[in-house]
């Protein structure tokens, strides 16, 4: 008799609240299913399409050794998700026809029932998108262009951990209260991977901001000078952790701008004018690419970070008048916590920037009270998002 696989090891706290389930029969199928879930969602994760690109956007062909290396990327994808609908659906496969439903359910069948309903009702939306994958796949204008391709790759693996994310989540959430980060898979590094791209980018966002001001400002002379500096800050982000975050098409126009201003930065003559063209093109891409602020991790995250600043900075204000030093702590601590948030607002960004170099926990008088109030001005500028 063959033995069965071992399951992924699931979070601490999901096998907590599994083991605490009055059914642990129920609690062991859904045991398997969240090991299913959490294998799925870490080899999704595995693929790096930085290999798969080109510092070229001349030939945007999906030729024949580009097909090569994707098709075991795109049939394991399939391969790896319809694993997890195969253990849901035997372990969850939904009621025969004609079962009457229990008469009178306790609250423990219900939340039973319910995240068994959860768990198909999911089930159903990622199979579909599953097809829609297949589908895409088979449509000329993705798989004739090398970067469409890739980038229609990179977001259905982005939708299907998303979705499989949500399924667990969604599921648990119909027996105990959970927060995404204790019970989702991977849900932290994911965090902190978009908050890395969203703070450098708004980093870069500056910086290119900062060189079109320059080269706007600048004489005949200086052009050349300007154009290779514009290049080093170019490479300089290629080689960040935030650039292997973005998705395909954002990484195929950074390129192309780029080998503009590398043609630029070599030609023996420069006017303001051709340098201006590329700049002006890019700044507007970088600007742009804040839509990382719409990720769905991030306002999730950022909702929290803002409710927990907000109960810091009410505490630091119920003790300017008596204990100033506490008031200062609570301070502090809402700064830190705001730190995560770099990249969601451009006055919040240069505050944070600010009081990096500050030892907020000693601030004391007018001092104090301006730095709280700025703070909760700003937080209350982002409208609880």
């Amino acid at each position: 008799m063959s033995e069965e696989p071992s399951l992924a090891p699931l979070s601490p706290r999901l096998e907590q609240i599994l083991q605490a389930l009055p059914d642990q029969i129920f609690a062991d199928r859904l045991r398997k299913v969240y090991a299913a879930a959490t294998q799925a969602i870490a080899r999704l994760s595995d693929m790096d399409v930085v290999k798969y690109e080109t510092d070229s956007t001349d030939d945007s062909g999906a030729d024949l050794s580009l097909w090569e290396a994707m098709a075991p990327v795109i049939r394991d994808t399939v391969v790896d998700v319809n694993a997890l609908l195969a253990v849901i659906r035997q372990q969850f496969p939904g009621p025969q026809a004609g079962t009457p439903p229990p008469v009178a359910p306790t609250a423990d069948q219900h939340k039973t029932r319910n995240a068994a309903a959860s768990l198909r009702q999911a089930m159903g939306q990622v199979a579909q998108e599953v097809t829609q994958l297949g589908e895409a796949m088979r449509n000329p204008s993705v798989v004739s262009d090398r970067w469409v391709l890739l980038a229609e790759i990179q977001k259905f693996r982005t939708t299907f951990r998303e979705q499989i994310g949500d399924l667990v989540y969604n599921s648990m959430s119909q027996l105990v209260d959970v927060a995404r980060k204790e019970v989702v898979p991977g849900y932290e590094g994911d965090v902190k991977a978009a908050m890395t791209v969203r703070a450098i980018v708004a980093d870069l966002t500056r910086i290119i901001a900062a060189r079109l001001d320059k080269v706007r400002e600048a004489d005949a002379e200086d052009m050349q000078w300007n154009a290779q500096q514009l290049q080093n800050e170019l490479d300089a982000f290629g080689r960040t952790a935030a650039y292997r975050g973005l998705r395909a098409q954002d990484k195929r126009h950074i390129i192309e701008l780029r080998g503009q201003v590398g043609r630029l930065a070599a030609a023996s003559t420069l006017t303001k004018a051709e340098l201006l063209e590329p700049l002006e093109a890019l700044d507007a891409l970088v600007r742009s690419l804040s839509a990382v602020n719409q990720r769905k991790v991030l306002i999730i995250n950022d909702r929290e970070v803002w409710a927990v600043c907000g109960v810091r900075l009410e505490r630091a204000q119920g003790l300017m008048g008596t204990d100033p030093a506490g008031a200062a702590r609570f301070l502090a601590e809402a700064v830190m916590v705001a730190q995560s948030l770099y990249g969601r607002d451009p006055g919040l960004d240069v505050f944070l920037r600010k009081t990096r170099k500050v030892p907020l926990n000693t601030l004391s008088g007018p001092e104090l009270r301006t730095t709280l109030e700025t703070l909760q001005r700003l937080l209350a500028n982002l409208g609880g998002m």
